[in-house]
């Protein structure tokens, strides 16, 4: 085991629970209608910005809590807001598959830039899970029939918006091991500040519509709750405590999760290939958990 901070067995298992809220993203995404990118990112991070700026006012230190310096504030607001930025740019720009496949480079480098970080080494059985993961995210992806000519050069621009996504979200989940004495109550703030510059993309660059129903309505508090709220908390602890090759090899099961949330509920139908998707990414997630299962 690495010489760095000792692991933490229930952040490991808080980051897998964000893992399993982001696997819900996009069947609520589907539920919430026809609601513009921006102002669904500004709509769903005040939701739960506020709802953790609401729990960090019980805890000891109150709202002293979000009280950090520039640099923290850097890191926290361009990971969040400056990931889905990128996300929104690539899907505009390139096709939603191939910006999705792109952008799935994330938990790959996850393990790869761990290796960067004081006390930790990677090892083969991290790398080679990470990478079967992959294997399962591409196949899943090629399945639904998306990959079709390949990259065409027509869409660099939404490719190197992907490759930014997948920049942006691995460089600030391992750059957080770095600053662990941040409460995750910060987290809060982050999401306050990102719904605020969403809000301000949303006015520049699209025209507002709201929810046409309640069940639409319930969509974006869901959303809001769960994987554009809790999940990064969740995350922040299990990358500054818990097994960040593990969680970022288990993070291929993502997609996974939500095509099975979206075959569960009639948006999509099972396969062969979501079988095997399944397999690939269960398999890389035990291999790279192999110290931890061991323990």
């Amino acid at each position: 085991m690495s010489a760095g901070p000792a692991l933490s067995r229930p952040a490991t298992l808080a980051g897998f629970g964000a893992i399993a809220l982001w696997g819900l993203l996009a069947l609520f995404t589907a539920a919430s209608g026809t609601v513009p990118p921006f102002q669904l990112t500004a709509m769903t991070f005040a939701i739960g910005g506020g709802i953790g700026l609401a729990v960090v006012a019980t805890r000891p230190g109150g709202l002293a809590l979000l009280v950090q310096p520039p640099r923290v504030w850097l890191h926290g607001v361009a990971g969040l807001f400056g990931y889905h930025a990128l996300y929104f740019t690539a899907l505009r720009f390139a096709p939603a598959a191939e910006a999705n496949l792109l952008n799935y480079l994330w938990p790959l480098l996850i393990v790869v830039f761990s290796a960067l970080l004081p006390g930790e080494r990677l090892k083969a059985h991290h790398l080679l899970g990470a990478l079967l993961g992959l294997a399962g995210t591409v196949l899943l992806i090629a399945g639904r029939g998306g990959l079709g000519a390949g990259f065409a050069s027509g869409h660099l621009l939404g490719y190197a918006a992907a490759l930014g996504c997948a920049l942006v979200w691995s460089a600030y989940s391992v750059t957080a091991r770095l600053l662990p004495d941040v409460p995750t109550e910060a987290v809060a703030g982050f999401c306050l500040a990102t719904a605020a510059l969403a809000l301000g993309c949303h006015l520049v660059l699209e025209t507002t519509v709201w929810p046409g129903s309640a069940v639409e309505w319930l969509a974006i508090l869901a959303l809001g709750l769960g994987p554009v709220g809790a999940a990064f908390y969740l995350w922040d602890r299990g990358m500054k405590r818990g097994d960040i090759q593990v969680l970022g090899a288990a993070s291929y099961a993502a997609p996974v999760i939500s095509t099975l949330a979206l075959v569960a509920f009639g948006h999509a139908q099972a396969s062969l290939v979501l079988g095997t998707s399944v397999a690939l990414i269960v398999a890389g997630s035990v291999v790279a958990a192999k110290d931890m299962i061991r323990r």
